[in-house]
């Protein structure tokens, strides 16, 4: 049986003999064990960015399925994207079926009415291209608010998806009340009060991050009550009663910001998928900066990509069977039009 340390040998070896053809990216929440092996580690907007500096033919995403669906929409011409599990999927982008997003737009846009779709990038290809079609565009938790004050401006009225938490708080950051919110209802694969949005600003989509929504009330109570002079910061797509208790909240990049500018003798509790808390805790622990877990929420897809399933990826690269994320033709335009607009208000 092969070991650990023997996997991760011979990962570096095909590393070396694929050279500058081949570039690893990896998403803050894989494991350390994958994280050794990746040549750029980010969030979504970050390697978003990163895809149109990748001068390689071969890209190894290490991530959900919707992130490899996002690389090869923004691949250049004769790159191919792989992911070294296919059914690494992500449960809040299954939570907003393309289809039902598509009549459900219909039904809102219906003569004429303003409306502008804004998904979060945990959305599959086919729900970025029905945004793309009606003139949406996309968004990260880093960029939320952003770009939602970017799409009310252009269009008065926004329907977020899938996240709702995340639109919610992003719509009180821009002073939004909850008054001028709606919240839409699925039931049976469709949304079902749509007529009853009024004139609601922004309409939410009913969906939410398993790994985020964990976190409860009573785990911040639980936390000052062990220390008082923590400070807690949790990830914007935890719920509002949450993030209203939180001393501050936001995106991967901002929870990664607060670790390396805490000072010795700090006390920082962090909500957010344990890989990333843990990996913050022990890189700034010789600094004497104390980094707790809010709760133990550990991402199940994003465990799927193991040291023996990149291995396999790229072996099968170096030997030119690898399969590489294949997109649907008609959803490529209008996904690829939605992922450059966000990249355009954001450059």
């Amino acid at each position: 049986m092969t070991t650990l340390s023997e996997t991760a040998a011979q990962i570096e070896q095909l590393r070396r003999d694929l050279g500058s053809t081949l570039t690893i990216l990896g998403h803050h929440y894989q494991n350390d064990n994958i994280v050794g092996h990746c040549d750029f580690l980010g969030d979504s907007l970050e390697l978003a960015r990163r895809i149109e500096h990748i001068q390689s033919k071969h890209i190894v995403f290490c991530g959900v399925h919707f992130m490899a669906e996002s690389a090869a929409l923004l691949a250049g011409s004769g790159q191919r994207v792989y992911i070294p599990d296919p059914e690494a999927d992500c449960l809040m982008a299954r939570m907003s079926p393309a289809g039902a997003l598509d009549r459900t737009l219909a039904f809102l846009t219906a003569g004429g009415q303003r409306l502008m779709p804004l998904a979060y990038v945990n959305t599959t290809l086919a729900v970025k291209a029905v945004v793309g079609r009606y003139g949406g565009t996309v968004c990260t938790s880093a960029n939320a608010k952003k770009m939602l004050a970017w799409a009310l401006e252009q269009s008065g009225r926004v329907l977020f998806l899938p996240d709702k938490n995340l639109g919610r708080n992003t719509a009180h950051d821009l002073g939004i009340d909850d008054s001028e919110i709606f919240q839409l209802t699925l039931r049976n694969g469709e949304i079902v009060n749509a007529d009853q949005a009024g004139s609601a600003r922004i309409l939410l989509w009913p969906g939410f991050c398993p790994i985020h929504d964990i976190f409860m009330e009573k785990d911040l109570q639980s936390a000052r009550a062990k220390d008082p002079a923590c400070r807690i910061i949790v990830h914007p797509e935890s719920s509002p009663e949450v993030t209203a208790m939180a001393d501050a909240a936001g995106s991967t990049s901002f929870l990664i910001r607060c670790a390396a500018e805490a000072k010795a003798g700090d006390h920082l509790v962090i909500g957010t998928e344990s890989n990333l808390v843990c990996r913050l805790r022990d890189l700034h622990a010789s600094r004497g900066v104390i980094i707790d877990e809010l709760d133990a929420s550990y991402c199940k897809n994003m465990a799927k990509i193991t040291p023996e399933k990149l291995l396999q990826t790229l072996q099968d690269i170096a030997n030119g069977s690898a399969e590489a994320v294949v997109l649907r033709g008609e959803e490529i335009e209008p996904a690829k039009a939605a992922l450059e607009r966000m990249l355009q208000v954001c450059a």
